[in-house]
């Protein structure tokens, strides 16, 4: 994989956090791996996010592809838990997650 742009390298790295969403939510449908269709997306998804995460790391640092790859991961699984499965929606747990945002975007807005 070539090196990429620091523009495609943030693009490819919210892709793989997307992806670390899917996998994350997905392992809820494989009921512990018993279920092949979504055993077979979810471990696709995990091994996407991974490889797409080592690929912006040509250019990124990996400190901070690392915090946003699972800060991506953590707030969007957190938020399609709400969605999906009724999870809590109180509002500290909101504040949390808007702090993560918040880090997530400082270390965008920080790094070169």
């Amino acid at each position: 994989m070539p090196a990429l742009s620091p523009a495609t390298a943030w693009l490819v790295l919210l892709v793989a956090g997307l992806c670390e969403v899917v996998w994350a939510i997905g392992l809820k449908y494989t009921e512990g791996f018993t279920r092949l269709v979504p055993s077979a997306w979810t471990l696709a998804a995990m091994a996407a996010s991974v490889v797409l995460l080592a690929w912006s790391l040509k250019t990124l640092p990996v400190g901070t592809a690392y915090a946003v790859w699972t800060g991506i991961g953590a707030v969007g699984t957190a938020l399609l838990g709400m969605m999906l499965f009724s999870e809590s929606r109180e509002v500290a747990r909101l504040v949390c997650i808007g702090l993560i945002v918040a880090g997530i975007l400082g270390l965008k807005l920080v790094t070169k």
